[in-house]
């Protein structure tokens, strides 16, 4: 029987507290001003619970109004008053970005993501909302994907009413399903995973400052495969990008233009985050890694 829990980690790696989940897990926001976070099921999921950080007790569990679940995702206003989440309708994934006030949790009301199956949503400067809308629509109850051929993903901005205020693509790759934010300052970097033919290598990394055009990041041509087609989170620094890939057992390291700096091997590697200048990582095994331009340094 497969058990899941969420453990709050201290800047050296230790676990602070463990906590149960019913069922798998995805990814947590952490609120901007109170010890609290809010951690969400794996998509397409119906829980998301509040958690005390310092305590690591539960207030809350959260869940999606009747047709809609939630995508992995979620995201606070700049004051913290406001919980906004990613969803989909279970029904043909169309996006949603759902709406909770946060004195009580209760649900307020939810707006178009402007795209199919949105995954993780950021905050920006200026209080604008991030949105990867991964393009792809999945079966509600095991996850089958079902628009491969026809998917169009997209990077979408939102203003905190649910206006859309920019949105780019990628034509020509059409099948390179955005999935993961990270921030520097007004530059959104994202992660990919790419969903066409496997004998051809394609970025798993972008950056996109609004106002301007996206620009693609591949890797030295002798790591093109590397990432094995899938980039499964992103972090940033001021001046570094990590992204990782379980598939590819690696992560790779990026400037802050793109240019590939370096890729360090672990088998399935995912988990990432900033830590200070550097980065920490975790792998599929539970162990917990700093990293930066020269290695992989186990923290436990």
């Amino acid at each position: 029987l497969e058990s899941y829990y969420l453990h709050g980690l201290g800047p050296d790696g230790t676990s602070l507290f463990r906590l149960p989940l019913p069922g798998r897990g995805h990814a947590a926001a952490a609120h901007p001003v109170r010890a609290e976070a809010v951690a969400f099921a794996r998509r397409p999921g119906t829980f998301a619970l509040v958690i005390d950080c310092a305590t690591g007790e539960t207030r809350h569990r959260l869940t999606p109004p009747q047709g809609l679940q939630f995508n992995g995702h979620g995201a606070f206003s700049g004051n913290g008053s406001l919980l906004m989440t990613s969803e989909v309708v279970a029904e043909g994934s169309e996006g949603r970005i759902g709406l909770w006030d946060t004195a009580t949790y209760t649900r307020l009301t939810d707006w178009p993501s402007h795209g199919i199956g949105p995954h993780e949503i950021r905050l920006l400067p200026g209080d604008r909302l991030a949105v990867a809308n991964g393009g792809i629509q999945t079966d509600p109850v095991d996850r089958t994907k079902l628009n491969i051929p026809d998917m169009r993903p997209n990077l979408s901005i939102l203003s905190l009413d649910g206006t859309l205020l920019d949105q780019i693509d990628l034509p020509d790759l059409r099948q390179n399903s955005i999935r993961h934010l990270a921030l520097m300052g007004e530059t959104i970097a994202f992660a990919m995973q790419w969903e066409g033919d496997a004998a051809e290598p394609v970025p798993q990394l972008g950056l996109w400052t609004p106002g301007a055009a996206p620009v693609l990041c591949p890797p030295r041509a002798a790591e093109a495969f590397a990432m094995q087609g899938y980039a499964g989170s992103i972090a940033a620094t001021g001046d570094r990008i990590l992204i990782t890939s379980p598939k590819g057992g690696a992560a790779m390291i990026f400037a802050a233009d793109g240019t590939h700096v370096a890729t360090h091997r672990r088998a399935d590697l995912c988990g990432a985050a900033r830590l200070g200048d550097g980065f920490v990582v975790t792998d599929g095994q539970g162990a917990v890694w700093s990293a930066d331009d020269r290695g992989l340094t186990p923290l436990i």
